[in-house]
């Protein structure tokens, strides 16, 4: 069972990966591009069209709607423009992280830290 929801946690993960670099690419069909678009942000985004502290319906957008707004994504986007786009992931995910990248998050959030320490003591 553990297994089972990481592969599908995986998979969602490298589908909203795929979507974001679909709506950026120039090759992908206009209506493809944008609910590719609307699909990640919605993803991306910490804010949900249902609030999760809502019991019950508050997880349904993210168990039924993410899912279907990935699956028309995916269907709109031309199936070897798709394999294009998915090779792309896949090599992107083999790739070291980037050195450039985890000195800009740890910036982050040490200006982040420094910020929140002058307003609570200043």
């Amino acid at each position: 069972m553990l297994a089972r929801l990481r592969a599908w946690a995986l998979a969602l993960k490298r589908n909203i990966a795929l979507l974001w670099l679909a709506a950026r690419s120039p090759k992908v069909p206009l209506a493809a591009k944008l609910v590719a678009g609307v699909v990640a942000a919605y993803a991306l985004s910490p804010i949900d069209l249902i609030p999760d502290f809502i019991p019950v319906l508050g997880l349904i957008d993210d168990l039924l709607l993410l899912p279907a707004g990935i699956w028309l994504a995916i269907r709109l986007i031309p199936a070897p423009l798709l394999a294009e786009l998915s090779a792309i992931i896949d090599h992107a995910g083999k790739a070291a992280p980037s050195r450039a990248a985890a000195i800009m998050i740890i910036a982050i959030w040490i200006g982040a830290i420094a910020l929140g320490l002058t307003w609570y003591l200043g």
